[in-house]
């Protein structure tokens, strides 16, 4: 397994925030991976993400938002988290600059990913990736949180759980299918938002997460092989 690279990236004026590079060997791809709310990225789900991502051959920056730098589990405000993402994603690219740039993330991280790429193009991307978009607060079902998706032209793959609570199917099937954008949607039988499924689904968290990041790694792969 390849060693954690640490890095830390200027923000804004008087914020900076931690990220760790994962590269392996022979990588043609690399995703810059943000957190959700209230997590940071080494929370065991991101790592297990990036070393899962790593073993097929995928590197990764995983980052913070400045609130988790900070001690905080409150969301910082959009337009730090864009600034964020913008600062991670350019510090992606001049780290690893041969590779196919993706960005994405969890929930949250996702989200924050995608209006910013909407807003102002992340330069070198190639596609977004959403582990488990929200689409709207439990038990209060809307689309307005994916408007900004119409101005987001390159591919996208959504990672969605059955029993997510932030993210009803058919409202997401009805969202994607207005989009112009190449849109790949991975729907995972049983999980929810966190992708965990029920001890009588069958399977097991770890073959969803296994199950999830081969979608990845194929997804980046038609990519980057055109």
């Amino acid at each position: 397994m390849a060693t954690p690279t640490p890095l830390s990236i200027p923000v804004v004026a008087g914020a900076t925030v931690s990220a760790l590079a994962l590269t392996p060997d022979h990588a043609t791809c690399c995703l810059a991976f943000a957190p959700g709310a209230g997590t940071g990225m080494n929370s065991s789900y991101i790592v297990a993400v990036c070393e899962g991502l790593a073993a097929r051959g995928l590197a990764t920056l995983r980052y913070q938002f400045p609130g988790m730098e900070n001690g905080s589990r409150r969301p910082d405000a959009p337009q730090l988290c864009h600034k964020t993402v913008q600062a991670a994603v350019a510090a992606a690219h001049e780290l690893m600059p041969t590779l196919a740039l993706f960005a994405g993330g969890k929930s949250f991280g996702g989200r924050m990913t995608s209006q910013i790429q909407a807003i102002a193009p992340l330069p070198n991307v190639r596609g977004l990736c959403f582990f488990g978009f929200p689409l709207h607060p439990p038990k209060r079902p809307a689309t307005t949180r994916a408007d900004h998706l119409s101005r987001v032209d390159i591919p996208m793959l959504f990672l969605q759980g059955t029993r997510d609570e932030l993210a009803d199917l058919t409202l997401m099937h009805g969202v994607l299918a207005r989009l112009n954008a190449p849109v790949t949607l991975k729907v995972i039988d049983h999980a929810d938002h966190s992708f965990h499924v029920p001890a009588r689904s069958g399977t097991t968290d770890g073959q969803v997460l296994s199950s999830m990041l081969e979608e990845v790694a194929a997804w980046t792969a038609t990519i980057v092989n055109g």
